[in-house]
């Protein structure tokens, strides 16, 4: 039953979407007439409530999905469905410890919460305070209060982990949504405990292409895998079934690889990138520490 305090939704037959929360004796206007929050309370879900012009509404408690597309936006989101991808192949589990860097407008945040459950621990990375914000305020509208396993950091990844104890060689999970993930895998590699999962979301081929490339440098990293999700809607009508006429093609791609042990090198990748594939401005990484590898040393020679 609806209680003063719930988030609704209120949806009419054109699938139009009104989320509001209940408030004693306030009501809810659209130019389809005025709902009583009063009428709402006490109801089930899936009930029918009707405005003063006679237009008729479903109520039901928003799901996370909607809470997500209809909340405000300090930065670019992570949409659900590229959400529940990060979830299933980064296999984020109920007790684990995850880090994210890159907390945009707290969606993903929202989602990788749900999945570690109370047992686990969420620490956010976010360079921009406005954007922290958002995001702060936009999971704890739909969860209802701050949740006590969830710490927002507002500096950058690189210079604030590795200074904490009880990140370093902690972490089970990491997630980086960020410009250029590539300069953060020795942090990464500090940060997860080995066989642990790290996880980038990027926009753009060339970004990852850069990233995978540094990854093999380091040495300390399975092969990559990378993909990217499409979705396509379709239309159900009596015999008029087929595909939406429009879809949302391309959101980002996702690249996971998990943390080898210390002193352990990967498989040998038999075949080399083409020349110049690492772009003009970039610099190998420092692998004199590193076992010898003869494929990275002919990659790496005359870059």
């Amino acid at each position: 039953m609806f209680e003063f305090g719930d988030r609704v939704q209120l949806s009419d037959a054109k699938g139009n979407k009104h989320t509001i929360v209940l408030v004693p004796d306030k009501e809810f206007h659209t130019h389809r007439g005025a709902l009583l929050h009063n009428d709402i309370v006490g109801l089930p879900e899936g009930s029918m409530v009707t405005s003063t012009n006679g237009t008729t509404y479903m109520v039901l408690k928003p799901l996370l999905l909607d809470h997500i597309l209809a909340m405000p936006r300090g930065a670019a989101v992570i949409y659900p469905r590229d959400s529940a991808q990060i979830v299933v192949e980064a296999d984020i589990f109920p007790g684990a410890t995850v880090v994210e860097a890159g907390v945009g407008s707290g969606g993903l945040s929202s989602y990788l919460l749900r999945a570690i459950g109370p047992q686990g621990t969420l620490v956010s990375f976010e360079r921009r305070e406005d954007f922290a914000l958002t995001a702060k305020k936009n999971v704890e509208a739909f969860v209802g209060e701050a949740p006590t396993n969830w710490e927002v950091v507002v500096g950058d990844l690189q210079e604030v982990a590795p200074t904490r104890s009880d990140l370093v060689g902690k972490v089970d999970r990491l997630i980086l949504d960020m410009l250029a993930p590539w300069e953060c895998v020795e942090t990464a590699k500090t940060l997860l405990k080995p066989g642990g999962v790290l996880c980038i979301y990027v926009a753009t081929t060339t970004q990852l292409s850069r990233v995978a490339e540094t990854l093999r440098i380091h040495q300390s990293w399975t092969e990559s895998r990378a993909w990217e999700m499409l979705v396509r809607g379709w239309h159900l009508e009596g015999l008029s079934v087929r595909p939406e006429h429009r879809m949302v093609g391309h959101t980002g791609f996702l690249l996971t690889t998990r943390r080898l042990a210390d002193g352990v090198t990967p498989l040998t990748k038999r075949s080399k990138p083409a020349p110049g594939a690492y772009g003009p401005d970039w610099t190998a990484p420092d692998t004199s520490a590193l076992a010898p590898n003869p494929s990275i040393a002919e990659q790496t020679e005359g870059q």
